[in-house]
């Protein structure tokens, strides 16, 4: 790969966590995180030609955004890719066509780092991409974290009036289960082929990787006390590791 996009993709406003995209974490913008994460894997690989891309339909957020770092393109997005229900591939898919044509590049792949998790090393981005110049038939690479749940072991569905293993199972202790693990939705590589050729809008309908990442700098903003607590475990990792510290103190402004 030698021509990456970087997109960072959010929405105005939120149903669970109103306008969450515009808060602050820790005293800086929560989007300042994702961008300063990758500027330091833009810093670390002079020999790629990487643009950074913002996808959004707040006029605020693409301000903020501005302020700091205006070297990043602004995509205004249309109504038609607005709302909740709205598949995140579509926004992907925009993103990509939209740089493409104003650029006048082919890029080899996206990556698209998420608004939400400010808990990201320079690091993850770097085991995610290395992932995907690994693997050349992996379509996409999901970031992931170890799962704390094992549906051959202790996870249950209710079937009717009682409850039930979801994958019925003889296993006696987790270890001997098969390994599964939790999608952060924190990183994000996904091959051109994908974007431009395949029409499904399901991501894991494809032939995909994963790269694992911590998972205590991993949990998803839906709410006040989940922003809360993440800005906590945040204070214990920038004390104690200093690649978090790294992104934080790379912010700019």
């Amino acid at each position: 790969m030698k021509r990456l996009l970087i997109t960072i993709c959010g929405r105005a406003g939120s149903k669970g966590f109103k306008n969450k995209n515009l808060k602050n974490f820790c005293g800086k913008p929560l989007v300042y995180y994702s961008l300063s994460a990758a500027e330091l894997f833009i810093k670390k690989h002079p020999e790629l030609e990487i643009d950074v891309a913002l996808n959004t339909d707040s006029e605020d957020l693409a301000r903020l955004v501005a302020a700091e770092y205006p070297e990043v393109i602004y995509l205004p997005r249309g109504a038609e890719l607005g709302g909740d229900r709205v598949p995140k591939v579509e926004v992907y898919k925009d993103s990509f066509a939209r740089m493409e044509a104003r650029t006048g590049k082919q890029y080899d792949a996206m990556i698209d780092l998420d608004i939400t998790s400010p808990l990201r090393t320079e690091q993850d981005i770097e085991n995610a991409f290395a992932k995907a110049q690994e693997r050349e038939d992996l379509q996409i690479i999901f970031s992931v974290c170890e799962a704390r749940r094992n549906p051959w072991f202790n996870m249950f569905k209710i079937v009717g009036d009682h409850a039930e293993m979801v994958i019925e199972s003889q296993f006696t202790g987790r270890q001997q289960a098969p390994e599964v693990y939790d999608v952060n939705a924190s990183i994000y590589v996904i091959r051109r082929a994908f974007l431009v050729d395949n029409p499904d809008p399901i991501l894991w309908h494809s032939k995909f990787g994963v790269s694992v990442m911590m998972d205590t700098g991993i949990i998803d903003i839906d709410s006040e006390h989940d922003y809360l607590l993440m800005e906590a475990i945040a204070q214990h990792l920038y004390a104690h590791y200093p690649e978090f510290s790294a992104v934080r103190e790379n912010i700019r402004g």
